[in-house]
């Protein structure tokens, strides 16, 4: 069974519950031993103090948002470019009678690159790539999104304009260096999705590719602004899919279906795009599985995305009315509860449980062909889908299963 963080619910809404006072609090359910967070958006002038540790039971490890402190860079770089400069002007003694020999090399041009190669796919994306540098009353700190529409629109994760949610400035630098002034449009906060619009037109759009069609093994690349260093590309394989990821605190606490990665994630990348093999967005990167500590987390090959599917359906909703959508199953759960499964505490009176016949007591184990271990998972299981979608949950009751169909409801925009 897989271990996950233990939750509350209200009504149709799950929450998950605060930390003792004084604890960090808790950023994603356990995966295999690890805690997962967002990589905390990276400060782009200023050194504004790191945000909270945000932390959740996966053992050594810790779950971070990936937008990140920025000041760290300098000296980092700084160093680095002293040490490559030093080694660059070492001359080479050529006392007696030795000789430079001087080697053969091509001076022909660079070769052309594939356009489904990595680097053929780059070239043709970067531009749709952008960082977003968040200002707020007494913290800044940036983070990465990609053009959505090209009439102006920008996805994003919601932590990373989070800082200007009570007033502050946004900014989105484009690829060529053009910065231009931001607004937010909408935000998820259950999903970690944010729209942002700029004054712009005729901007080159991403392709959507399918996150259902997404499987293990799967070529991806990454690109984003970690550290602030703008235009990173990484790239890696799907290491799994449907991974349980909760990430944040008590007023931003996120549910996951994600897609996990190797393919290199650190904190500046938050928002940034996942692509498949064809240069599509098939996931937007929003968390990390971290052996920090303490400071800055960083990359260990465990990265998580939020499945585009999930992202365009919020987007659009969020791009017409400002507001949002989350499908609800009309339950709330003991989480008292040890064995596998999710037991059913109260139902929502005229929910779609009700209507379905499922009752307190029953403990839900599948939703479709998705065996359910615990609460959380069954939350992040409803939230892949969409509010209306029929789906298929089996329960037990009095130790027999039973299979029915639920129509989701939805819960109202929070955010």
């Amino acid at each position: 069974m897989q271990p996950s963080l233990s939750i509350v619910s209200n009504d149709d809404s799950f929450v998950a519950p605060s930390n003792e006072p004084g604890e960090p609090q808790s950023s994603t359910p356990p995966v295999d031993g690890a805690p997962l967070s967002y990589p905390a958006a990276s400060p782009p002038l200023a050194a504004a103090a790191p945000p909270p540790a945000r932390r959740k039971g996966l053992g050594v490890f810790a779950v971070v948002l990936i937008s990140v402190v920025t000041s760290l860079i300098v000296g980092s770089v700084a160093g680095l470019g002293g040490y490559l400069v030093g080694r660059e002007v070492d001359s080479v003694s050529t006392g007696g009678q030795s000789q430079v020999q001087v080697l053969a090399q091509s001076s022909a041009d660079s070769p052309e690159r594939a356009p489904d190669s990595i680097a053929g796919i780059v070239s043709s994306v970067l531009p749709s790539v952008v960082s977003i540098i968040a200002k707020g009353k007494t913290d800044a700190g940036s983070g990465s999104g990609f053009v959505l529409r090209s009439d102006g629109y920008i996805l994003t994760n919601n932590h990373v304009v989070s800082l200007v949610k009570d007033g502050g400035d946004l900014t989105v630098v484009f690829s060529d260096g053009d910065e231009v002034p931001g607004k937010v449009v909408g935000t998820n906060v259950s999903y970690d999705l944010a729209v942002i619009k700029v004054d712009r037109s005729g901007l080159p759009a991403f392709a959507l590719g399918n996150s259902k069609a997404v499987k293990v093994g799967d070529a991806v690349i990454a690109i984003g602004a970690p550290l602030g260093l703008e235009g990173t590309v990484t790239s890696g394989i799907v290491s799994a899919v449907d991974r349980v990821v909760t990430a944040g605190g008590t007023d931003d606490l996120s549910y996951i279906n994600a897609i996990q990665t190797d393919a290199a994630i650190n904190p500046g990348n938050s928002g940034g795009p996942l692509l498949d093999a064809q240069g599509r967005v098939i996931g937007i990167n929003s968390a990390i599985a971290s052996l920090a500590t303490n400071g800055e987390p960083g990359n260990i090959g465990l990265g998580f995305a939020i499945p585009v599917n999930s992202a365009k359906r919020i987007a659009e909703e969020l791009i017409a009315t400002g507001a949002s959508t989350t499908p609800a199953i009309g339950v709330s759960l003991d989480t008292s509860y040890q064995e596998r499964g999710a037991k059913v505490r109260e139902v929502t009176s005229g929910g779609p449980s009700e209507a379905a016949g499922i009752k307190i007591g029953d403990v839900i184990t599948s939703i479709g062909d998705r065996l359910i271990n615990d609460a959380t998972e069954l939350v992040v299981a409803i939230r892949s889908y969409a509010p209306g979608d029929r789906i298929k949950v089996r329960f037990e009751r009095g130790g027999k299963d039973t299979t029915v169909e639920v129509t989701l409801g939805k819960l109202p925009s929070q955010d």
